[in-house]
């Protein structure tokens, strides 16, 4: 198959509809190769000349060979646009590439050299979602029924609940990747309410946070709790669901969040509001911190590394190598909302900045 290309990795890939010919109408249309737009006679001829003056033929007659360098004499221009394709063997390609690539023997893994990585990545993904799905299923019929007990027993905090959803995140992540704690010494006692904030990088966030064994309430978008066994599992674990453009929602979520705490049950947020898709700390929203000033209960910051190397935000899919590393800072008060959702922010932030 002969092809044009400049650059290398985004081949010009074209099949003319009739002969090649310099009497062509201007209005001639040449169709595309494989899935890239029509282009033009002018455009087309254009780059034919100068891939003429400033390319090589590289060949090769089997994927598993480097490309060799052949002769510019042995490239013709007319035959390449005829729209046939030269069949010296059945295994024969013919590439033409920008000059500077010539002679040098690029193999396949050159090309696409992380196609290996994702392949892996991938396959981990899967394994992942597959012990997921599997130890969800164990463990709901578990959480189906202790549920009545627990709501009679213990409403607000739920601890028989959480014990089980972290003995199900510590079976879903431990296969995977590792995760160490820093500065456990710094929690507050099991049984004190608090406020719980870090940075969001990823969906395996909320695994890794479960695997710290506190009965704390997440923040939820309300659509996760339409998920089967996963959203029921949420609901039973007392999680408070929020729609985010809704600020009725946002406000009957505060409410709730200070009856919890008020009650003895301590909640989480991540206050950027959403995944950073960088790695970069966002800015704050205060509401965390005014139920923390409202009620009195100390605010307990915790740096998350690695989770969004691991899995990053918008690629669920995959499951990258990697270890994940919570760092938890001493709990921090205060009667203003805005000065400690900033020295939050700044505490938060240090371990992050220190990374880059």
């Amino acid at each position: 198959m002969d092809v044009a290309s400049r650059p290398l990795h985004s081949p010009l890939l074209l099949s003319c509809r009739r002969p090649w010919s310099s009497s062509l109408s201007h209005s001639s249309t040449f169709s595309s190769y494989r899935g890239q737009s029509s282009i033009k006679l002018p455009t087309l001829t254009s780059t034919s000349i100068s891939a003429l003056s400033s390319f090589s033929c590289l060949s090769r007659k089997h994927t598993t060979l480097p490309w060799c360098c052949t002769s510019e004499e042995q490239f013709n221009a007319p035959t390449c646009f005829n729209g046939t394709i030269s069949k010296h063997t059945k295994l024969f390609t013919r590439i033409v590439a920008q000059s500077e690539l010539a002679g040098v023997g690029i193999t396949d893994t050159d090309i696409n050299p992380s196609s290996e990585v994702s392949l892996l990545s991938k396959a981990r993904g899967i394994g992942f979602y597959t012990v997921t799905a599997i130890a969800a299923l164990l463990l709901i019929v578990l959480m189906l029924v202790q549920h009545p007990l627990v709501l009679l027993a213990d409403r607000y905090r739920r601890k028989a609940h959480h014990l089980v959803a972290s003995v199900w995140a510590t079976i879903t992540v431990n296969p995977f990747f590792k995760i160490e704690f820093e500065g456990v010494e710094n929690l507050p006692p099991s049984d004190t309410p608090a406020v719980y904030v870090s940075n969001h990088q990823s969906f395996l966030d909320i695994y890794t946070l479960l695997t710290l064994g506190r009965s704390f309430k997440f923040i939820s978008k309300t659509a996760i709790f339409l998920y089967p066994v996963i959203g029921w599992a949420m609901s039973m674990l007392g999680t408070i669901p929020l729609k985010r453009m809704d600020s009725r929602s946002q406000l009957e979520c505060l409410k709730r969040c200070i009856d919890l705490v008020n009650k003895g049950a301590s909640v989480f947020f991540f206050p950027e509001g959403t995944r950073s898709k960088d790695g970069k700390l966002g800015a704050f929203k205060k509401g965390a911190f005014s139920i923390a000033v409202k009620t009195g209960v100390p605010v307990v910051p915790m740096t998350l590394i690695g989770t969004g190397g691991i899995m990053p935000p918008g690629k669920e899919a995959i499951l990258n190598m990697g270890s994940v590393k919570v760092i938890i800072h001493k709990p921090i008060q205060g009667n203003d909302a805005a000065a400690l959702c900033e020295e939050a922010r700044t505490v938060i932030a240090g371990p992050l900045n220190q990374q880059s």
